[in-house]
């Protein structure tokens, strides 16, 4: 014997279905009203690309072994200039490398700070070899620069940075990378001065 239809069932799945439906539609127009609203005024900003340099490079305590292991002091200076109004930022530690030719030859880190609007940070850094093992081919070419004075190294720099503009915060950008080169750094017995140079930024 069938059983008959419950017509109050047949009426409350049809209501449950609507009601999940509009929750849906509400939820999804508040997230691109939202997002358009923070699209228009990120566009109006029109934040202005971050600027890197290096103000100045010395190497002090250079020596290379015989064994192709390297030992040196680097005082570095590096500037970091937001340039925006409107805009702060929060940087996360960043990682520093030191290179020639390819090859690492010292790391560091800079402690998370904080960059408000219209800003210069500097930071006099002390990176160091410590008997970094250097390949034959890379300390050849090491030792001939060092008899003209100079040497040309690169400068690297990565971390994690947000956007503040009044309450609001951006999402965290992931690696971004800062590159320094070419760096035409003297020793410290040399009497020639460092030419700063513009680093490229890319996030």
């Amino acid at each position: 014997m069938a059983t008959p239809n419950n017509p109050t069932q047949n009426l409350v799945r049809p209501t449950r279905f609507k009601l999940v439906r509009l929750i849906v539609i509400v939820l999804l127009a508040l997230i691109i009203f939202v997002g358009l609203t923070v699209l228009i005024i990120w566009l109006t900003i029109k934040p202005k690309k971050i600027v890197y340099s290096i103000d100045d490079v010395v190497i002090h305590n250079y020596y290379l072994s015989n064994a192709n292991h390297l030992n040196a002091t680097y005082n570095l200076t590096l500037s970091a200039y937001n340039p925006n109004k409107k805009v702060s930022i929060y940087y996360d530690k960043v990682d520093i490398i030191v290179l020639y030719d390819d090859e690492t030859i010292s790391r560091g880190t800079i402690d998370a700070f904080y960059q408000s609007k219209i800003n210069t940070t500097r930071f006099k850094l002390n990176l160091a070899s410590h008997d970094v093992a250097l390949p034959d081919r890379i300390a050849r070419d090491l030792k001939v620069e060092r008899t003209l004075g100079r040497v040309e190294l690169r400068v690297k720099l990565k971390t994690r940075i947000r956007f503040k503009l009044g309450m609001w915060k951006s999402r965290q950008y992931d690696h971004m990378k800062v590159s320094c080169a070419p760096l035409m750094v003297h020793f410290s017995s040399s009497s020639k001065g460092f030419q700063r140079t513009m680093c490229d930024v890319d996030f």
